[in-house]
């Protein structure tokens, strides 16, 4: 190539800085030890010597296609993780709470139900009951089981 070689060619691209990097397979006549440790050391992924066995091309292509359907999964993971680890945070912290009511104290200065607050910021669901205690202070009585 006239005015820069397949190893420049790499280090530029690299350089780019793009949020999917291609898998860069450099395919060159050199084939002198050197040559094959300085491909990978200018950011190519994978070094092919020429001539070349075209069986060897497409089963390194394959490998490349693999590479970056893993590195896609690994980002979409990442951000579940992400995502999680947001949703956590909401629930961190201190949380003001009337010692009377048990209302909780939002970012915003509102007090909320307990079951409000929680199911704005987790995938809580809540079903309503009364427990023996409360049920014997409210109404003079313990639970009644059917047995």
């Amino acid at each position: 190539m006239p005015g820069m070689d397949g190893l420049e060619v790499v280090r530029r691209v690299r350089g780019l800085q793009s949020p999917q990097p291609p898998y860069l397979i450099i395919v060159t006549v050199k084939d002198a030890k050197a040559d094959l440790v300085a491909g990978p050391d200018a950011g190519a992924n994978d070094y092919l010597a020429k001539p070349f066995d075209a069986g060897e091309l497409r089963a390194r292509i394959e490998v490349g296609q693999r590479m970056i359907e893993l590195q896609d999964q690994l980002a979409s993971q990442v951000q579940e993780l992400r995502s999680a680890l947001e949703h956590i945070k909401t629930l961190q912290g201190i949380l003001p709470i009337c010692m009377y009511c048990k209302k909780i104290r939002d970012s915003q200065g509102t007090w909320n139900r307990l079951e409000v607050y929680l199911s704005q910021h987790s995938d809580a669901e809540f079903s309503h009951g009364i427990c023996p205690d409360c049920e014997k202070d409210l109404f003079g009585r313990g639970f009644r089981t059917n047995t």
